[in-house]
């Protein structure tokens, strides 16, 4: 297969968001700000004019106690490796489904025995990727159906939904008439390829994807971006000269017929050994979010990072070497290796991030598992004083008042924040109240009541910080 890698027609610009105020869009417009309750992510630098005294930080994870969900327990699991989990919670029935796809043959795996490891330097050989398929009714304790669907060592009693496809990535797409058509996977086999089901179990024969031009040999993934009327596809490209792991944008109108991948990120040239692995991508409240796996090529680790973008062409890495997902302690279960399934799945306080973890190397040894992270509502990343500033303020672009009540999800546990009103005496930061807690939804209040004679109008606001973070606001 020939995998052509096409650049850009300009270089990535890969901004960093520590010096966040020189590179503002001047002219970017912001979404519609007519919808009641609009959540304006801060992270979203369409929103933002100047921040001065500030960084912008990624949120904070909280690693699931019951960690770990599920692991490598059946024979066909030979190895997770990266998992490539695809998660999704069905609307129709509120069952969390997951595909994930392991390695069903691995033959170094099988047979060198694990008290030969130490030893023998992991070399794959005579490898097969499946995709399998699990389920859960609370999203922690997951069971892996015997489907009989497909044949592996003369049984059909697993939970396989496919054999050979390679970092498959499945979503349920609510855009399709067709009920046929209503899961979408996009692989690799030899050549970029997809596949549709009705159901997520049962799949139709792979199309021919090859216009992709990609190597594909990541965890690819998709979706639908009503703005452009388009479905977007995010894979992997390969610099060879450079020796660069590339992320790879392609579309599709009707999910057949696709576009040649282009390259929209690969690894700050200051530090080339943090290689842009994969990228799953989703929407969340008007913004585009990547989490972005970073394989270092020195350590031999990976780790989860962010990005944003506002259209799925231009992305922006945020808080560039922090992870959002980070690794854990030496020895334990995520101690070598993170990779985040797509798509996390939104709670009304919280918003689930599974991913595949492991405890060796990136090209050792190692068990894998799935395991889940926490992150607050809204809280993907946030600003927050610099340690030398010890507060700072953060001032909007002009946004429309949709309600009386404006409330911020902002943590003020350890100093507070005050919210005021670019050039209204009434509504100053002096005149508005102290917050001092750590909240998803706290209410602003100045001394001359609510918002209600700007309803209607378009005003900036200016978020004052003191030892706090600010993640978002709205009109409610």
């Amino acid at each position: 297969m020939r995998n052509p890698v096409e650049r850009s027609s300009s270089q990535t610009h890969q901004i960093n968001r520590r010096v966040f105020l020189g590179t503002l869009m001047a002219n970017a417009a912001l979404p519609d700000a007519s919808v009641p309750a609009r959540r304006y992510l801060l992270l979203d630098r369409r929103i933002v004019e100047r921040a001065e005294g500030v960084e912008l930080k990624v949120g904070r994870v909280e690693k699931d106690r019951r960690n770990l969900l599920f692991g490598e327990d059946k024979p066909w699991e030979v190895r997770f490796d990266n998992l490539y989990a695809n998660v999704l919670r069905d609307p129709a029935t509120g069952l969390y489904r997951c595909w994930y796809s392991p390695f069903i043959v691995d033959e170094a795996t099988r047979t060198t025995p694990r008290s030969e490891r130490a030893a023998a330097r992991y070399r794959p050989r005579k490898r097969e990727m499946g995709v399998c398929y699990a389920e859960s009714r609370d999203g922690l304790s997951w069971r892996k159906p015997e489907l009989g669907l497909v044949e592996f060592e003369g049984s059909k009693n697993n939970n396989l939904v496919l054999r050979g496809p390679h970092g498959a990535g499945v979503f349920l797409d609510a855009h399709e008439k067709e009920s046929s058509r209503r899961y979408k996977m996009l692989y690799v086999d030899k050549i970029m390829a997809g596949a549709f089901s009705p159901d997520g179990l049962r799949w139709s024969s792979g199309l021919d994807f090859s216009t992709i031009a990609a190597v594909g040999d990541t965890h690819n993934n998709s979706i639908w971006v009503p703005s452009i009327g388009r479905y977007v596809g995010i894979t992997r490209l390969w610099d060879r000269t450079a020796k660069q792991r590339i992320v790879g944008r392609t579309e599709s109108t009707d999910f057949s017929s696709w576009t040649k991948a282009v390259e929209v990120m690969r690894a700050d040239p200051r530090h080339p050994e943090d290689q842009t692995y994969s990228m799953p991508i989703f929407e969340y409240e008007g913004s585009y979010i990547g989490l972005v796996t970073i394989f270092n090529t020195t350590t031999d680790t990976s780790r989860c990072e962010l990005a944003w973008s506002a259209d799925t062409v231009h992305w922006e890495r945020i808080d560039p070497g922090t992870p959002l997902i980070p690794l854990g302690p030496e020895g334990s279960y995520d101690s070598g290796c993170i990779y985040a399934a797509a798509t996390p799945v939104v709670h009304d306080k919280e918003v689930w991030l599974y991913y595949g973890g492991s405890n060796g190397p990136h090209t050792g040894w190692r068990d894998g598992f799935f395991c889940l992270a926490r992150l607050p509502r809204g809280r993907f990343a946030g600003f927050e004083p610099t340690r030398r500033a010890g507060s700072g303020t953060v001032v909007t672009k002009p946004v429309k008042v949709t309600s009386a009540q404006l409330r911020v999800n902002a943590d003020a546990s350890g100093g507070e924040l005050r919210v005021g009103v670019l050039g209204s005496d009434s509504f100053s930061v002096e005149r508005s109240n102290r917050i001092k807690a750590d909240t998803l939804d706290g209410a602003c209040i100045w001394r001359s009541g609510d918002l209600r004679p700007l309803v209607g109008k378009e005003v900036q606001l200016l978020f004052d910080l003191h030892s706090a973070r600010v993640f978002s606001f709205q009109f409610a």
